[in-house]
């Protein structure tokens, strides 16, 4: 029997060291929820995990680019509802003017009432923006929505600005008012005047509606990306979590393994120094 080297106590000693080790590693796992932890858990599953939540974070950047969008069009588009509306009053008022039972006087008054309408209607579109930006100037504007400069993209182009000097149709009629300027500027507003000028009514809606058209069709676009990113961000996550989180199950069953196995270690080291002392019954 040798005493100078304790073989069983260092080779019990090393195993406790690896169990130790072991243990730790499960509790770390335990209490951080994650699987991986450090490069050295997983590397390679690490550098997926990582790539996987950085795509996720550019989706989850693009869902709040659509939904910022979005907004900025409701507002465009509410606005412009409101026009609408007052190109109704006007071609009703107009309608009104363009019967005889409607006196001179009670068309200056009508008059009036349409210049101060149109008035508000061009005040809509100058005073109707989205963070100090002018929505209704005919401007064109880009909703990026991903990650792909061209693809995940949306343009919405307008054709006009919401304003009476844009969708004027600006052609002139027998009596030279078949324009909303043309009308509000006429020396003499006649029962005529009032009846042509409904023809003005009827261009400026469609050239608004135009405008409202094209906002509404980039909506429909980013309302479907919106879609689906966020199905794609799911999907995302759910492929992070696989790789990077832990299983609670399994590794709670792990530490408890590991657990014994230390305890076991602890009493094997204890019966490994405790066979040194059987040398002494040598000496007695």
């Amino acid at each position: 029997m040798r005493i100078n080297t304790n073989i069983a106590s260092l080779t019990a000693q090393e195993s406790a060291v690896n169990v130790n080790k072991n243990l730790s590693s499960s509790l770390e796992k335990l209490s951080t929820g994650l699987r991986i932890n450090k490069a050295s858990d997983d590397a390679s599953g690490m550098a997926i995990a990582d790539k996987l939540r950085t795509q996720a974070s550019a989706v989850g950047q693009g869902i709040a680019n659509a939904n910022s969008a979005n907004t900025f069009i409701q507002i465009a588009d509410k606005a412009m509802a409101e026009q609408s509306n007052i190109m109704d009053i006007v071609k009703t008022k107009l309608m009104q003017a363009s019967t005889s039972t409607t006196s001179t006087d009670g068309r200056t008054a009508i008059l009036n009432d349409i210049k101060a309408l149109l008035t508000q209607f061009d005040a809509i579109s100058s005073s109707t923006n989205y963070n100090g930006t002018t929505l209704l100037d005919g401007s064109n504007f880009d909703f990026q929505i991903g990650e792909d400069s061209t693809n995940d993209k949306v343009t919405v182009t307008t054709s006009y600005a919401a304003k009476t000097a844009s969708i004027d149709s600006g052609t002139g009629g027998s009596v030279g008012v078949a324009s909303l300027s043309g009308m509000t500027t006429a020396a003499s507003f006649t029962a005529a005047v009032a009846l042509e000028s409904m023809e003005a009514i009827d261009t400026a809606l469609t050239n608004l509606n135009t405008v409202r058209a094209e906002f509404g069709s980039g909506q429909n676009q980013i309302e479907s990306a919106l879609r689906n990113m966020m199905t794609t961000k799911t999907n995302l996550k759910a492929a992070e979590s696989i790789i990077r989180d832990v299983d609670y199950a399994a590794e709670s069953a792990n530490f408890n393994k590991q657990n014994i196995i230390a305890q076991a270690g602890t009493y094997a080291i204890s019966q490994a120094n405790a066979i040194q002392q059987n040398v002494l019954k040598l000496l007695q």
